[in-house]
């Protein structure tokens, strides 16, 4: 089988290329050795954001474009992109009030034009903010957004597949060799491909898969552990805190799947992706650094769930974790047929990331670069806002009740409509599978989402796996395994 472009890795960077080659009418083959978003891209802290802090190590070109970056994102897809509204005491501080104000206002100014608030001072009248923090602070609120990350890592997929892309989720590049203007490439599915390019988005793994092909580069990688704990709610509202710590770093506290609250992250060199495993002296230290700020205490006993990222850094000979860039690098070899190897990147950045990535590599495959997604709306993002959506979902099938409209009105943007049709009750939705999860929805995530395992479905395809109890689980995968053999 012929392809113009085979790309390795099926995380938020290697599914937006694929998205950006197929629109430019490129034939692509992504393969993924796992599930898509199974390891980084799912693990991130959820957010699509400019990175305040980045402008403490001056990484102002990458802060400019992650904020026009979150503007685009906020409009290409309103189900899963929401603003959220961050406050930022002034209590503990390592750095100088005057310093955190002049980085709210450059914050700002980066942004351009933006339907995002401006940053401003906390005042004693937002008891909301004020409420869940223990003592007097002064402080600061700006605005960001937050993301399911997994999804939208799906989307990126889905708007490539339905352009032509192959999608092939638990398939390893085993080999690959250049010859002639080709790469021969060997898939575990027992394929043998040839592609005209070859690109190397496999994240944590991107030193691994060169070694594989015996490709010589100068660049080299950082493995940069970020960990994140998942506690009962520790506040009221829709709000979130970045809480300056003693060592110069910053934690979030963040509202999740509604009964919970979201701690993180850390900044952990590790050896090998596999150590995405979240520490208990990581645990302790995210508990105490929400402990310092709130009124409702947490320990290590209340985590519920945890999960565990290994950032593929780009190595730019920084001393330590916190303080390596997040700014990307990709590096094009065209020592015969051309490989792109990606550094870096961030889930916000991903978009133009893969306009770059073509801009590199395509010339070399015949494709003019040339602006292709900027404006483009992702699959489900076709609403005229959230909300005005919410109200249509719920006009269309009362039965789903508010929680679930919410959460699948989310998920899956106007493709519910597809999804469920001309469903009339709560009997047409087929089998109750728990947490307001039914038949129709679990055979969604798998003919159409690449779900292929219950946890595919239950804590990436969604996080229903969270208010499921183990006996709820291991239910469902009885079901899963009976029903997709």
């Amino acid at each position: 089988m012929h392809y113009d472009l085979l790309i390795v890795g099926g995380g938020i960077n290697g599914c937006a290329i694929a998205r950006e080659a197929s629109l430019a009418g490129l034939k692509v083959l992504l393969v993924e050795q796992d599930d898509l978003a199974s390891h980084t891209s799912s693990a991130s802290t959820k957010l699509i954001h400019g990175g305040l802090r980045y402008l403490e190590t001056y990484e102002f070109r990458l802060v400019r474009e992650a904020l026009h970056e979150r503007e685009r994102l906020l409009a290409a897809a309103p189900h899963l992109i929401r603003p959220m509204t961050f406050v930022l005491p002034h209590a503990h501080a390592v750095r100088p009030w005057w310093m955190v104000r002049a980085g709210l206002w450059l914050y700002d100014m980066l942004a351009g034009r933006s339907s995002l608030p401006r940053s401003r001072s906390l005042h004693a009248t937002d008891t909301a903010f004020l409420g869940p923090l223990a003592g007097d602070h002064r402080g600061f609120v700006y605005s960001d957004a937050w993301v399911d990350d997994a999804r939208l890592t799906l989307a990126n997929a889905l708007d490539a597949a339905a352009h032509g892309a192959e999608i092939a989720t638990r398939t390893e590049l085993t080999s690959a060799v250049r010859s002639g203007n080709v790469w021969w490439a060997m898939l575990s599915d027992g394929r043998a491909v040839e592609a005209r390019g070859l690109v190397n988005a496999a994240g944590p793994w991107v030193r691994t898969l060169l070694n594989k092909l015996s490709i010589a580069t100068p660049s080299q990688v950082r493995l940069v552990k970020g960990s994140h704990i998942v506690v009962p709610k520790l506040f009221e509202g829709d709000h979130a805190y970045i809480l300056q710590q003693p060592d110069r770093r910053i934690v979030f506290a963040i509202p999740y799947e509604d009964e919970f609250t979201e701690i993180g992250t850390t900044d952990i060199a590790v050896e090998r992706p596999e150590d995405a495993i979240c520490s208990q002296e990581e645990t302790q230290y995210l508990c105490d650094a929400v402990n310092r700020y709130l009124i409702r205490k947490v320990s290590p006993a209340d985590v519920v769930w945890t999960w565990s990222g290994v950032r593929p850094l780009h190595d730019d000979g920084a001393a330590k974790a916190q303080t390596v860039t997040r700014d990307y690098l990709l590096e094009l070899d065209e020592d015969g047929s051309p490989l792109l190897s990606i550094f870096g990147g961030k889930i916000t950045t991903a978009r133009a990331l893969a306009e770059e990535a073509i801009e590199k590599i395509g010339p070399a495959l015949g494709i003019e670069p040339r602006p292709r997604t900027r404006a483009r709306v992702f699959p489900g993002g076709a609403i005229a806002g959230f909300d005005l959506h919410l109200e249509h979902v719920l006009a269309r099938w009362p039965f789903l009740g508010e929680e679930r409209a919410r959460r699948m009105a989310r998920a899956y943007g106007n493709l519910l409509g597809e999804m469920l049709g001309d469903v009339e009750d709560e009997a047409g939705m087929g089998t109750t599978l728990g947490a307001g999860l039914t038949e129709i929805e679990a055979r969604w995530m798998h003919d159409r989402e690449w779900a292929l395992t219950p946890d595919d479905a239950l804590f990436r395809r969604s996080k229903l796996g969270l208010h499921l109890s183990r006996a709820e689980r291991d239910a469902f995968a009885r079901w899963w395994s009976a029903t997709f053999v």
